[in-house]
């Protein structure tokens, strides 16, 4: 059943991923983006103007400001987070209340407004460590080392994470939790490796990779991400669950990345090694089978065609 005629409400509405959900839903639904707009995904899109959004400026540790802007809605979903490792590495203890205590704030303003819909809560693949091939969504998760600031965004999260099952066990919030695999595609802004790459291999200029490059991803573009992230709003079955999203097959070291993204772009690009900023994560590679078994959803384009369709927005865009 497709979502019609819903008041939905996003934080980190600006956000990459968001925006391109409000795509799909601003035609028959009424949308409020609440965003500090730290990144701005949002202001130069074709929905920024469009009669069914509303725009809401604030922070989501402001609590009376969410609980306030959320009144009548019928789905939210969380995007709201601090994130990105270089961000992440400069400010540790902003990510740990953004994204722990916001996240709370956000929850129990939708306990309070009795959402009945849907909750979606953003968590991260980083849940389940450095070394993570095929984690299923039961799969244990790992906190990492106490005082490596990488670990300080997985943690965040996955406390999250507990917390917005709490709700559903707890209160009855119809919670879905989504833990995305790397995703891509026209539009993001931030740190994405992909979207870094491609814009420099069409200009040309140096690609760098920090590390030796031999660390492998599973990317998944945000189509396919966007149409199961709907399977887990419409779908009843997806209540009081998490599911990996992303890309099985779409499996490449940062460096085997980066020669894609020259050869797809056909571009002269050298590609150069800076020593690793952080503790880095080795392997990550969903298990899908889940969402194919409960949500029917598998993910359709491939590596190659993604960097094209991604090359074609950031040359008529950037």
């Amino acid at each position: 059943m497709p979502i019609v005629n819903k008041r939905i409400y996003i934080t980190g509405g600006a956000g990459f991923i968001a925006n391109a959900l409000i795509g799909k839903l601003i035609e028959n639904n009424e949308v409020t983006v609440y965003d500090n707009f730290w990144r701005d995904s949002l202001t130069g899109s074709p929905y920024a103007t469009h009669r069914n959004l509303e725009i809401i400026e604030g922070d989501v540790l402001d609590y009376e400001k969410v609980q306030k802007s959320m009144k009548g809605a019928d789905i939210v979903i969380h995007a709201a987070a601090v994130a990105g490792i270089d961000t992440v590495i400069l400010s540790p203890t902003t990510t740990m209340k953004v994204n722990m205590i916001g996240t709370a704030n956000v929850l129990e303003a939708a306990n309070a407004n009795a959402v009945k819909d849907r909750f979606i809560d953003f968590s991260t693949s980083e849940v389940f460590g450095s070394m993570a091939f095929k984690p299923t969504e039961d799969s244990e998760t790992v906190a990492g080392s106490a005082g490596e600031a990488r670990w300080t965004y997985a943690v965040s999260k996955l406390a999250g994470e507990h917390l917005s099952v709490a709700y559903y066990r707890e209160f009855g919030l119809p919670v879905v939790s989504v833990r995305p695999f790397n995703v891509y595609g026209p539009g993001q802004t931030g740190e994405g490796a992909i979207q870094v790459f491609i814009k420099r291999a069409l200009k040309n200029e140096d690609i760098f990779i920090y590390g030796d490059g031999n660390q492998i991803r599973a990317w998944c573009y945000i189509d396919d991400f966007i149409d199961c992230l709907l399977e887990c709003i419409e779908n009843p079955v997806a209540i009081g669950e998490s599911f990996n999203i992303g890309n099985s097959r779409a499996v490449v070291t940062t460096y085997g990345l980066a020669q894609t993204v020259c050869r797809v772009l056909h571009s002269e690009s050298r590609i150069m090694f800076k020593p690793a900023l952080s503790a880095e994560v080795e392997l990550r590679i969903p298990s899908v089978e889940k969402t194919y078994r409960m949500l029917d959803f598998k993910a359709k384009i491939d590596l190659d065609e993604g960097i094209r369709r991604t090359a074609e927005w950031f040359r008529k865009n950037d």
